[in-house]
């Protein structure tokens, strides 16, 4: 039975340290939820904690390594004891990435973007799976990301983690037809102002900065909400999520148009230091939910030129088909 409220719900949170977690957690705790949150950084959490428990909601901090079995059997462990026996909620949202040319990234890097973007997920679902079970409902919520549809050139593991993240999805939810109180939600927002892109692995030697127009992470936050009160199978956020959708499907070649626009981008950007950023430590520096990029992003010449490549992508739309 899908609940009317989450007051005093059980909500289980990954990667609550920041960005889109973050700023979940937040929304949740308006909602009166009781909130467990984990990630790596523990004092971070803490903070986060304090800033729910302003918002109304009772939250319990929970260190752990998404890409550990034992660290995930223990944060669902904790959850049902702070949940007296019962989870409601579990977002599966923790996620790193590494930019930089495929074999010029450690294959160790590529290994730990799996682990943490695909694998941390599948071990999330089966470790709430049987709390589910027990009571005969629960929302899962994915975060997955228009990287899902999109292929990501120069962040090929991302790519692969965040299309596996689709069959898996799709293949859980066919699984489990006979739990009708259980269901899978996906959340694929557009590109996000979240401290991502500064926090993670940088093999490229380029400064980073994300494309606009950027998502606020809130705008990702209140639709995870809106999956947990009314489930559905999928929802995007930000209108170019369901640009870039559409002009993949539609466009030949799309896949090498991106990718040249892409290396010309790095090419042209500011030389930096390799780093391999928050791979296999938490990110150092202020954690919170906004990466920082949205007002220089909004710069009018930048969305010109993100304008101009979405027309430039329907026009080609609009020839190859004006040829057949």
């Amino acid at each position: 039975m899908n609940p009317v409220s989450l007051d005093g719900a059980l909500v289980v949170i990954t990667g609550a340290s920041s960005g889109i977690g973050r700023a979940a957690a937040h929304a949740f705790a308006r909602q009166g939820a009781r909130l467990v949150l984990a990630a790596r950084d523990a004092e971070a959490l803490q903070e986060a904690v304090e800033e729910c428990r302003q918002r109304g909601g009772e939250a319990l901090a929970v260190p752990t390594d998404v890409t550990l079995n034992e660290s995930m059997e223990a944060l669902a462990s904790a959850a049902a004891a702070f949940g007296e026996g019962r989870i409601d909620v579990w977002i599966n949202n923790a996620g790193v990435g590494a930019v930089g040319a495929f074999d010029e990234t450690p294959l160790d890097a590529h290994e730990q973007v799996v682990q943490t973007d695909l694998l941390g997920y599948l071990r999330g679902a089966h470790v709430v799976l049987p709390y589910f079970k027990q009571q005969n409902a629960g929302v899962l919520i994915n975060t997955l990301s228009v990287g899902s549809w999109v292929p990501q050139p120069y962040a090929v593991a991302y790519s692969a983690a965040k299309f596996g993240l689709r069959g898996f999805s799709h293949a859980l939810r066919s699984e489990l037809g006979q739990w009708p109180g259980i269901h899978i939600c996906d959340v694929y927002p557009s590109v996000v102002d979240s401290p991502g892109f500064r926090d993670g692995g940088n093999y490229a030697g380029r400064s980073l900065q994300p494309p606009p127009p950027l998502s606020d992470p809130r705008e990702v936050a209140a639709a995870m909400v809106s999956l947990a009160l009314h489930p559905r199978h999928t929802t995007s956020v930000g209108a170019m999520a369901t640009l870039l959708r559409f002009a993949h499907f539609v466009t030949p070649g799309f896949d090498h148009l991106y990718g040249l626009l892409t290396g010309m981008a790095l090419g042209r950007a500011k030389r930096v230091p390799t780093s391999s950023g928050n791979l296999f430590h938490p990110a150092l520096g202020q954690r919170r939910v906004d990466g920082g990029w949205r007002g220089e992003a909004h710069d009018p010449r930048k969305m010109l030129l993100a304008g101009g490549l979405a027309a430039g992508l329907l026009g080609i739309y609009l020839c190859c088909r004006q040829r057949r």
